[in-house]
Formats: C-alpha cells, sequence, structure tokens
C-alpha cells in the first residue's frame, strides 16, 4: 500500500515555521508513515536549514509524484525575496506568501494529489498587511474551499476536544451557546469521530457556568440551552452526556470515560488541551474536502531565527495527517 502523500505549508516565512519543517524533516523518519512535501520558498529552507544547521538535502519537484524519500521534497513557489525577509517582524511579503502556500495545498489536495495537509504558524498581522482577510487558518480554509463553518478538533493523547465557537469574543461565545447549535454539533462531532474511525464511547459536553449553573444559581444557559439539547441528541440516538462541570470534564475524558469533549468556547478546551501537553495538542480541521491538521502554537517571533524552536508538534501534526488520512 503507497504511503499518504501530505502537503505541508511553510507559514509565514519570518516565523518560525521554516525552522521546525527542515527539523521535522531532518530528525523524524517520517517517510516510514508517509511521502511528506513541502510548499514553500527555496530560499527560505536553505537558510532554515542554515540556522538550525542541518545538511538535509533539497529536492526541487513540481509534482508530488517526483517524491524521493530522504531529502527535504519542496514545491518551490519562490515568492520571497530572502534580502528583504527580517525574520520575527511582521511583513505584508510574508502573508502573502503563507497565503500563497495555503492556495497551493488546497488545490493539491483537491486535486487528490496529496492526501492530508498539514500546516505551519501564520501570522494574523502579516495576513492583515498583505490585506488577506481572514483571521485564521481554518477560516482561510473554508474560503479556499467554499466549506460552511468546518469543525475543529484538538487531539492530545487520547483526549479529543471540539470547540462549539473558535476565534469570537467571550460574550458572543456565550450568545452562540443555543440548543439548536449544541444539538447541530452534537450531530456534526459524532459524524466527524465516525470518519476517524472512532465508532465507540461517548461524548461529553461541558458546561458553561461554574458547577454547570448549579441548577440556576450561577446561571440559567444549563437549563434553557445546553441540556435540552443534550436530551434531544439523546432521543435521536446520540450517545452523549452533560453537562458536565468544565473543571472535571476533561480530566474525566482523558481518564477514557469519554471520547471526546465539546467545549462550549475557544479557551475553555484550549487551556485543558495545551496545560496537558502543550507540544504535542494538534488541531484537526473536519468537515473540509480533505483532512488537515496544524501544530497549535504560532509564528513565535521572539525566537525565530535562533534555531532553538521545538520540532514536536510539527511532527506529530504530520504524523496524525498520516494516520487519519489513511481511513
Amino acid at each position: 500500500m503507497n504511503k499518504p502523500i501530505i502537503a505541508i505549508t511553510l507559514g509565514d516565512p519570518a516565523g518560525i515555521g521554516p525552522e521546525i519543517v527542515v527539523k521535522s524533516l531532518s530528525e523524524a523518519n517520517l517517510s516510514n508513515i508517509c511521502r511528506p512535501i513541502v510548499i514553500g520558498d527555496n530560499n527560505v529552507i536553505k537558510n532554515a536549514l542554515k540556522i538550525c544547521a542541518k545538511t538535509t538535502k533539497i529536492n526541487l519537484i513540481d509534482t508530488p509524484k517526483k517524491y524521493q524519500p530522504g531529502k527535504i521534497n519542496l514545491i518551490d513557489l519562490n515568492n520571497i525575496e530572502l534580502a528583504k525577509l527580517q525574520i520575527g517582524t511582521v511583513q505584508a511579503a510574508c502573508g502573502r506568501a503563507a497565503y500563497e502556500y495555503i492556495k497551493t495545498a488546497v488545490k493539491l489536495a483537491i486535486a487528490g494529489e496529496v492526501d492530508a495537509i498539514a500546516t505551519t504558524p501564520i501570522n494574523k498581522k502579516s495576513f492583515q498587511a498583505a490585506k488577506i482577510n481572514h483571521i485564521g487558518h481554518t477560516e482561510t480554509l473554508a474560503e479556499l474551499t467554499q466549506t460552511k463553518d468546518p469543525l475543529t478538533m484538538f487531539e492530545v493523547r487520547n483526549m479529543r476536544v471540539f470547540f462549539l465557537s473558535r476565534h469570537v469574543s467571550l460574550h458572543q461565545a456565550c450568545e452562540l451557546v443555543t440548543k439548536e447549535r449544541i444539538l447541530e454539533y452534537i450531530i456534526r462531532c459524532s459524524e466527524a469521530l465516525q470518519k476517524l474511525g472512532i465508532n465507540q464511547g461517548t461524548m461529553a459536553v461541558a458546561g458553561l457556568n461554574p458547577h454547570s449553573g448549579d441548577n440556576g444559581l450561577f446561571g440559567n444557559e444549563e437549563i434553557e440551552q445546553i441540556e435540552p439539547a443534550i436530551k434531544e441528541a439523546q432521543k435521536l440516538g446520540y450517545d452523549v452526556v452533560g453537562p458536565i462541570g468544565a473543571d472535571s470534564v476533561f480530566h474525566q475524558a482523558l481518564q477514557g470515560y469519554y471520547n471526546s469533549v465539546l467545549s462550549l468556547y475557544h479557551d475553555q478546551g484550549h487551556i485543558a488541551t495545551k496545560t496537558l501537553d502543550f507540544e504535542k495538542t494538534i488541531a484537526i480541521t473536519i468537515g473540509l474536502p480533505f483532512l488537515r491538521t496544524s501544530v497549535d502554537h504560532g509564528t513565535a517571533f521572539d525566537i525565530a531565527g535562533k534555531g532553538t524552536a521545538s520540532a514536536v508538534s510539527m511532527t506529530e501534526a504530520i504524523r496524525l495527517a498520516a494516520k487519519y488520512s489513511m481511513l
């Protein structure tokens, strides 16, 4: 059986993306499980190899079919002037370049030339400087594929976390906690798990308020919105429970009580997963025409160019992309 082809986008050239890519492809034995293809810039990769003191050879290709093991296989978009690249700073040129890497990877995925995409960090301010009107990877991918509201799932160790909302204010996130939306997400998340080969186990819905509202003492969202959604889902045959207090539900999921948790807002699930293991918390986007995984950290401009960035998260993102793309 052929190993899956994973497209790796280089991310913001001024951030740590190029460094973690060359480290991951130089240090990890990823060719044992997949065929990684980098979408980026040759001069940026060469510079990252120098920064990280790596000597891995670059194989310039124009199609994933020309992959060669043991090398950094690169589709070179040649869209960065190295002399003008200021590592660790916001630059419009870097925002445009990062966007072009994503567009190329999406095109390859939709054409069936790659099996999944693993992304490195982009910088929102660089996107803004380049007049790209997206606030994150997920929103960019949704627009490029005309996908409405793709799901985000975090996986770390044996814990999986979905998110009812992502990049919105906390006030708006609370307004999105409605019976209709929760029921929709229980159904969609259950279907997403099945696509990933997870057919057994119970989903838990986290509470919104302290102690899940304590019967209305600390808010009525659990009584008026969350519990009715869960009961309706149960009537439809979905294996789901809750609301479970957010101070307990993630620990219980880690212990194996639940196959997943539906977090009701961005930070609720982010804090739980990243505190457990920051480097191995991987974001998986489900609902696109292809599978996408991602490191779950930023461009780290403060350490970019120093060669000290850890590639653990990048390696884990590639591994999960290979694992789930074969299902």
